[in-house]
């Protein structure tokens, strides 16, 4: 290492040197203790604490200033800041640029070139291990502006050869680590929008937690308050804005360098007692300078070489690591074992506000105040080569000779001298005023309001009156936007955008970055590689129509089958299904789709971070719920239904099969009977049709289930937690998979035995119990007649009737032969029961259907259909078939006296003969027909049995036992 020795890694020892700055340090500030001495004596009535403050923020000052590694103090996406960044970068050409950023983000800086500003720095992590699981999945942003300090000294570094950058800051998982308070609130403690409305944009971060360079804002709410009210500002963007950003954009290196030391040594002293926060504070310093210490013993490099940038709040620090010879011990502590993921994600103006809590609009602002100002002083921004979205680099001049910094003793006091300029006042800039009146006027008629030229009248004069009262001579962004919303928004908004929105597109708008495909993980290339044959601009924010033929273009199916797994993995938007569907068995030959991934663009960036494919991160989450510890039989099967949807082969379904057959087996409640039922019933109904045979885990799930569901059926039906559905459900799985069940071996009596064990008190189920008898035979379905007749005749009984019926509506799904029952016991109360009886019954029995059967109603209504005449007039001579009964002499009592009598019955095969001639000659078979009013006295009944008795005798040993 160059420069002076060493003594142990990390530390540049220094005898006189301390003695020496500090002496300095007190002569070159000696006019600014004076001045702050007589402040505090007059506004104070005499020295103590205040005077104590104001002489501790110069002491603070000095300190930086002294310090042999150049600090340079910045505040987050600041125009003042990003300007005398690239003044002094331009001058002093530093060998070693150490930054406030999280130094596990360091490989995805050089990927900024590939993107379109703004973008955010990400580090993603969904499997954590270390912190509680209710906290996954973390995320951590850094958002990065043009217009901000940290890219420039970022562009710098990268693109001059024999420049290093180093980010010094705790990592993603100390972020957490320390963070003691993230368990306790929201990620985002942000301003809610003025107008109470978010701006979809400012969701680019989602829950992120975000991390900034120079956090310069009050902690103190009465001094951030009593700065407002004395400013007559609103907000604190717009303090900053006018009492700092504006008077420091002229100011030379060290005026600029002195005046943040101040202000972030006076909200630093006067911050609250928080003690959690000015611990993270106090120990990111120390991490911070002991980074430092250990690159400049490693690397070789002098203090004077280098440049260390860093947050104004923290370049005031007083911590015993403050310096390249700082003392005190600190050590930093292990990582979890969390695995992070990083990459860039598109980031917005409005995200940036929305996260930090800053004013809507001032990121914009800020955009709009760095091109003024590098217009005005004709400063030469750094910009990294190939920047995506930026204008052709010019002609590269030779750099300038590196200029030596000035010893630390030279350091001149400039506070002084600024602190008793009075504030310059700007000219006003009318033909700049008049084009944003005119702009605005413009912006807003072509959103709906009836704006016109005296509008824009109005609101050049507005601002100029709104200025001087707030003692401005020309009006800020902030003033205009004011007087725009005085002077055009009357009473409502008759577009999409309030007059509060539309200076802010005008002031440079909501600028929304762009992560380039090159900066993309493999998972986001990949897609877009799939969809390539779609022919679209997939990272043009908005949505776009696609349309798929595979009839003509097979090639397409590939497409489509990534646009399915994109709907299933992505947030409702990204891709979303106009025409065609896809279900078991069942695939669409045309589709439409409408996609917007490049507004999503973030949401598929995050997907990288859990795979390299689609279909790997697809598996990845069906395991996830499948072997999670809130999973349900219907959650698994419906994962091994997406399995065998999305991802097709039987591997995974069949291992999710066998898990869903475990989680069964542990379940001892009803409550996802129906979604069991449904998706048992599609999946046995696709592998009927689909495959030669069943799977062996739909054999095994089919057997353990109907045992399952006999053990639970008593229980269920007077458990109080487990509803009718959900009983019904359980009926309807052991009435429908009965066949399948028998044949593997299960035994019809237990079933029999669960419905005998079965006691229901109330209404609802006890109906439905009797749907049960009868399809187990226990019960006749004229007995069940008879039962509903005995509620309709007893007068206790009728006001709870509804609940019956709407059990025997649940009973169509175990039972669905009886809905002509449900029909003739609806129509017989309505037949039956009088008008007063009726009329405040109906409400009851209408809430009750709707509430707990409305799916079920469409099988009712085509059963009445079916009974009732079609036409009104034939209504009156209608006669329910259930009250038709066999008249003597009726062609239907003969028929069945002959059925019953020995008659042969049959006459249409009398009348016609030929069909059964042609059969028997088939057959081969000889035979002569007799008369229809011929033949034995005595019939001989059924001629086979008599022929070959030994069926019958075994059906009969067999039935009997014996």
């Amino acid at each position: 290492m160059t420069g002076s020795p060493t003594n142990g890694p990390g530390r540049t020892p220094s005898t006189k040197a301390p003695a020496s700055a500090n002496s300095s340090g007190q002569a070159s500030f000696a006019a600014l203790r004076e001045q702050l001495h007589e402040a505090a004596t007059s506004f104070a009535d005499g020295p103590g604490a205040l005077e104590g403050i104001l002489l501790g923020m110069v002491d603070d000052v000095a300190r930086a200033v002294r310090e042999p590694l150049e600090i340079f103090p910045v505040c987050h996406h600041s125009p003042a800041s990003a300007l005398a960044m690239a003044r002094r970068l331009r001058e002093k050409q530093p060998k070693v640029v150490y930054l406030e950023l999280c130094e596990d983000m360091a490989p995805l800086l050089d990927e900024l070139r590939n993107c379109r500003l703004p973008v955010a720095v990400q580090a993603f992590a969904s499997d954590v291990d270390g912190f509680p699981a209710e906290w996954a999945p973390l995320s951590v942003v850094a958002p990065i502006t043009e217009a901000s300090a940290e890219y420039q000294a970022i562009a710098y570094a990268l693109d001059t050869p024999g420049v290093e950058l180093v980010l010094v800051d705790r990592s993603s998982d100390h972020v957490f680590q320390w963070d003691s308070r993230y368990g306790q609130r929201t990620p985002q403690e942000q301003s809610p929008p003025a107008d109470g409305v978010p701006e979809p944009e400012a969701a680019l971060h989602g829950e992120a937690v975000g991390v900034e360079i120079g956090d310069l804002r009050p902690r103190f709410a009465e001094l951030e308050e009593h700065l407002l009210r004395h400013g007559k500002v609103r907000h604190w963007s717009e303090w900053w804005h006018q009492y700092v950003e504006v008077p420091l954009g002229d100011s030379d290196h060290d005026a600029y360098r002195q005046v943040m030391f101040l202000v972030g040594s006076l909200f630093r002293r006067l911050a609250p007692g928080d003690g959690d926060r000015v611990r993270v504070d106090e120990d990111r310093e120390r991490y911070m300078w002991t980074r430092i210490r250990e690159h400049l013993a490693a690397g070789g490099a002098a203090p004077e070489d280098c440049l260390y940038v860093c947050g104004a709040f923290h370049a005031a620090s007083r911590v015993e690591e403050f310096g390249v010879a700082g003392s005190g011990p600190f050590t930093i502590s292990a990582r979890s074992a969390t695995t992070w993921q990083h990459g860039l994600i598109p980031s917005s103006h409005a995200a940036i506000e929305a996260q930090f809590g800053l004013a809507p609009g001032s990121v914009s602002i800020a955009a709009t105040q760095w091109a003024k100002n590098l217009k005005r002083t004709r400063v030469q921004p750094y910009r990294l080569a190939g920047q995506d979205g930026g204008k052709k680099p010019r002609a590269t001049k030779k750099a300038a000779p590196a200029v030596a910094a000035p010893p630390p003793e030279a350091a001149e006091d400039r506070l002084s001298g600024f602190l008793r300029r009075p504030p310059v006042l700007d000219t006003l800039d009318e033909a700049e005023l008049l084009g944003w009146s005119v702009d605005i006027v413009r912006a807003a008629r072509r959103s709906g309001y009836l704006a016109s030229t005296a509008d824009a009248i109005a609101v050049f004069e507005t601002s100029i009156l709104l200025a001087g009262m707030r003692d401005r001579a020309k009006p800020t962004p902030y003033d205009f936007q004011d007087a725009a919303i005085t002077c055009i928004e009357k009473d409502a908004v008759p577009g999409r955008r309030d007059v509060r929105r539309l200076v802010e597109i005008m002031m440079g708008g909501d600028r929304i970055g762009r992560v380039g495909y090159d900066a993309l993980p493999p998972l986001a290339r990949d897609v877009h590689d799939r969809l390539a044959p779609l022919e679209l601009k997939l990272q043009q924010r908005g949505v776009q129509r696609a349309l798929l033929d595979m009839n003509s273009r097979p090639e397409l199916g590939a497409c489509s089958d990534v646009l399915w797994m994109l709907r299933r993995l992505m947030p409702h938007g990204a891709a979303r299904p106009i025409m065609g569907e896809r279900k078991l068995g069942e695939r669409s030959i045309q589709e439409s789709w409408d996609l917007a991934l490049g507004t999503h663009q973030r949401a598929l960036i995050e997907l990288g971070y859990e795979g390299v494919s689609i279909e790997q991160v697809l598996e990845q989450r069906l395991r996830r719920d499948a072997y999670g510890p809130r999973a349900t039989t219907a959650g698994v099967l419906a994962a091994v239904e997406d399995a065998t949807l999305y991802l097709g082969g039987r591997r995974l379904a069949d291992e999710l099969g066998a898990r869903a057959l475990e989680v069964l087996a542990a379940e001892r409640t009803v409550d996802g009977a129906p979604d069991v039922l449904r998706r048992v019933r599609g999946l046995l109904a696709y592998y009927r049709t689909a495959e030669p045979v069943l799977p062996p885990w739909v054999e095994s799930f089919v057997k353990a289930g109907y045992a399952h569901y006999c053990t639970l059926l008593p229980t269920a039906f007077t458990d109080e937690d487990a509803t009718v559905g959900q009983v019904a459900a359980m009926l309807g799985f052991l009435f429908s998979m009965e066949s399948l069940a028998l044949s593997l071996g299960c035994d019809r009596a237990q079933l029999e035995l669960a419905v005998a064990q079965s006691r229901p008190t109330d209404p609802e189920r006890t109906a439905l119990l009797w749907a049960a008898q009868v399809q187990l035979g226990a019960l006749s379905r004229a007995e069940l007649r008879e039962r509903c007749g005995e509620l309709l005749a007893n007068p206790m009984v009728v006001p709870a009737y509804p609940r019956y019926l709407s059990g025997f509506v649940h009973a169509l799904v175990p039972v669905p032969g009886l809905a002509d029952v449900v029909v003739e016991a609806v129509s017989n109360a309505f037949g039956r029961l009088p008008d007063p009886v009726l009329l405040p019954w109906l409400p009851s029995l209408i809430t009750t259907l709707r509430a707990g059967a409305a799916d079920l109603a469409p099988l009712l209504i085509r059963e009445a259909g079916r009974v009732f005449p079609a036409r009104l007039a034939a209504l009156d001579a209608w006669v329910p078939p259930w009250r038709e009964a066999p008249e003597e002499g009726a062609p239907g009592g003969d028929r069945m006296r002959a059925a019953g009598g020995g008659g042969r019955g049959a006459a249409l095969l009398f009348a016609h003969p030929g069909t059964l001639d042609a059969v028997a000659e088939l057959l081969g078979c000889d035979g002569a027909w007799t008369a229809a009013d011929e033949g034995p006295a005595d019939p001989a009944g059924a001629v086979l049995t008599a022929r070959h008795p030994d069926t019958a005798i075994a059906w009969e040993s067999l039935l009997t036992g014996s």
